[in-house]
């Protein structure tokens, strides 16, 4: 295992900091696809204790971001080219569009989505990648949320640690960080109209570039 030690104080919930870290290795390529991830070198680079390590690397497991085999152990699992194009981007189109439609005009909402426009523009000035893709995520999962349909939600929380990890990897794949929220702030004057066709659209178009260039949209 070749990542860095984490930086920073250790909070109070040690897992979820351990998690996190992962997460971030695992986004950023620092831990690539079918590299192990042994309990004893993370505890010993991280200073924290095997029992949080390994509740973090099952985390990871059901999250879909390892992947554990006997003999083997935990290993990286790869977000591929085919998996986003085949899987990924066709369950989100399902699920966004439905949730983006429902979720159309509501004022409380607008606001919330305006506020994370606001923040990835200031994350894109200071080039801050890992917030972009929290942002990101937050800026969908919103919209989701305020459409209501927990069973909606659900599925998106079992996909969203992929996509997340995709938007990270993907990052330097765009021209500029400012193309994250513009394109984000096109989907809210989307979502601002009340226009559920205009909303449709704006969110096919926005998803479905992935299925054409992968940089080009989040």
């Amino acid at each position: 295992m070749s990542t860095s030690a984490p930086s920073g104080a250790v909070p109070e919930s040690r897992r979820e900091w351990i998690l996190r870290w992962l997460r971030h290795a695992i986004a950023t390529g620092e831990l690539e696809p079918g590299e192990r991830l042994v309990e004893r070198d993370i505890s010993a680079r991280s200073g924290v204790s095997r029992g949080p390590v390994r509740e973090a690397i099952m985390i990871l497991e059901q999250e879909g971001l390892v992947v554990s085999h006997p003999y083997r152990g935990a290993q990286v699992a790869p977000v591929s080219a085919d998996e986003v194009r085949e899987v990924l981007v066709p369950i989100r189109q399902t699920i966004e569009r439905f949730a983006f439609r429902n979720a159309a005009a509501l004022p409380d909402l607008l606001g919330r989505l305006e506020g994370i426009v606001r923040d990835m523009e200031s994350a894109a000035r200071r080039g801050d990648a890992d917030r972009l893709a929290d942002l990101d995520v937050d800026f969908h999962e919103a919209v989701i949320r305020a459409a209501g349909h927990p069973q909606t939600l659900q599925i998106w929380r079992t996909i969203q640690p992929r996509v997340r990890a995709y938007f990270v990897r993907d990052a330097p794949a765009h021209p500029s960080p400012d193309e994250i929220p513009r394109q984000h702030r096109e989907l809210l004057d989307a979502l601002r109209t009340g226009d559920p066709a205009i909303v449709d659209r704006a969110v096919a178009d926005h998803i479905e570039l992935h299925l054409h260039d992968p940089g080009r949209a989040r």
